[in-house]
């Protein structure tokens, strides 16, 4: 089965904002760096919270066949990067956000839209 990219960003963003992640945001890094084509960034309340996110992220994107070739910073859970390949989650503490700021860094990129999903499956504006 072949995951196309963008469903394996949407699936991160999905399995992020299912553990209460924050601010979940998708850009597409394509047209701007050979690093990766998609970044999906997000916002936890607490190292607890970073780590629920991190395996949930992992797991999910594991179901779908896609291996996860590094994790840095699990051990601090400040800033968790979950590197997919074409698709490098960012999973912050608010204060670690705030401070690398990588919607900034990555203006140019385009943000694909993510509704978080309500809790009777219906999406909510945001």
């Amino acid at each position: 089965m072949t995951v196309r990219i963008l469903d394996m960003a949407m699936a991160a963003a999905l399995a992020a904002s299912d553990k209460k992640a924050q601010d979940v945001l998708v850009l597409d890094i394509s047209d701007l760096t050979p690093l990766a084509d998609y970044f999906v960034i997000c916002t936890a309340n607490s190292s607890t919270q970073v780590e629920a996110i991190a395996r949930a992220i992992t797991e999910r994107m594991d179901e779908a066949g896609v291996a996860c070739k590094g994790i840095e910073g699990l051990n601090a859970a400040r800033w968790v990067l979950l590197d997919f390949g074409d698709v490098v989650v960012h999973v912050f503490r608010p204060e670690d956000r705030e401070f690398y700021h990588l919607e900034r860094l990555w203006g140019d990129a385009r943000a694909i839209p993510f509704e978080t999903p309500s809790p009777a499956g219906k999406a909510v504006d945001e």
